[in-house]
């Protein structure tokens, strides 16, 4: 049986691009996903990012569901501490009324955004993210059959299946006090990820939804027949990473065939330790390096992200992902 493998999507905008097509790529991405066997397709909140469009996160699963059939969809994550959880439960039950049990709600507990955005959201940072447990639990009382003097509608009932999100053990020891899947963003913080997995582990305790720790782990995946090609376009991930590094984010770089000469070698360190779990190659690079990380984590599913900005290049990495997952069943 093949493991579930999954897509994590941030709508990226290239500097040669804009927004509209972001989503129309996304939509396409989506709907390739499901034509290949993947298992869920999941957004990121992110907020005063002019390279990544999917800010409006439940907003755009709804044009996603629209346009699909049957794969999951969900957040990966929706950024708890900044909002409500009435709210996100009206807003993913509504999501789970119009498209029944394909959605997914993953939920982090970083603001994905720097401290002045955050308060335009109008949330106090330090408080919201204090109060994260008490608002997970807050969230799963909306989606039971309890009643209470406040209701989701929808939502009451619905059962969304929730997810903590991380990249510490603090998400990986509350997901394990809540019975809840895990998973781990080694996409961009790799360094704690065995740690907060065995913690995990060790700590589950079961819950109704889950007799059992779930944990997933989400990598960056680059894929392309040729292995130069592939790390041609994984330079658009380095040159973001160093754009987010000096503080001067803006759209998604192109690739180049070689980077600047201007990294400091802090720079270069840092970019290396982020980036250290990304996969990147051929298939064959692709097999090894899946094959590697199954080895050394027994995750239960894999989540891909795919930060290319040529559209027919990212899908084909993509189909590369899925048909190295199903070789290694």
């Amino acid at each position: 049986m093949t493991l579930p493998y999954s897509v994590l999507d941030l709508a990226p905008v290239a500097v040669n691009s804009d927004i509209a097509t972001a989503f129309t790529q996304s939509l396409q991405l989506a709907q390739h996903a499901e034509s290949l066997g993947y298992s869920r397709y999941w957004l990121a909140e992110h907020h005063n990012m002019p390279g990544i469009a999917s800010a409006a996160t439940s907003v755009l699963l709804c044009h996603l569901g629209n346009g699909t059939s049957h794969i999951r969809l969900g957040s990966g994550g929706i950024m708890l501490p900044n909002h409500s959880p009435l709210v996100i439960a009206e807003q993913f039950g509504t999501l789970a009324t119009l498209f029944g049990d394909r959605i997914d709600l993953g939920l982090g507990r970083a603001p994905g955004t720097d401290q002045l955005t955050m308060h335009a959201l109008r949330r106090q940072p330090q408080a919201a993210v204090d109060s994260f447990p008490e608002d997970v639990a807050e969230l799963q009382h909306y989606f039971s059959e309890e009643n209470g003097a406040v209701q989701a509608v929808p939502g009451k009932g619905l059962q969304v299946p929730l997810w903590l999100l991380g990249s510490s053990l603090y998400s990986a020891q509350l997901a394990a006090q809540m019975g809840l899947p895990f998973a781990f963003a080694a996409h961009f913080a790799p360094e704690m990820m065995l740690r907060a997995l065995t913690l995990y582990r060790s700590q589950f305790r079961p819950s109704t939804r889950w007799a059992k720790p779930y944990a997933m782990v989400c990598v960056n995946l680059v894929a392309a027949d040729d292995k130069q090609h592939a790390h041609y376009l994984f330079s658009s991930v380095q040159q973001q990473f160093l754009h987010l590094y000096r503080g001067t984010a803006g759209k998604i770089p192109l690739p180049v065939a070689k980077l600047a000469d201007d990294w400091e070698p802090h720079e270069i360190n840092a970019m290396e330790r982020t980036l250290a779990r990304s996969l990147v190659g051929n298939s064959d690079d692709i097999r090894q390096g899946i094959a590697a990380l199954l080895a050394e984590t027994h995750a239960d599913e894999l989540m891909f992200n795919g930060p290319i900005v040529e559209q027919q290049a990212r899908l084909h990495s993509f189909s590369i992902g899925a048909e190295v997952m199903q070789a290694l069943g």
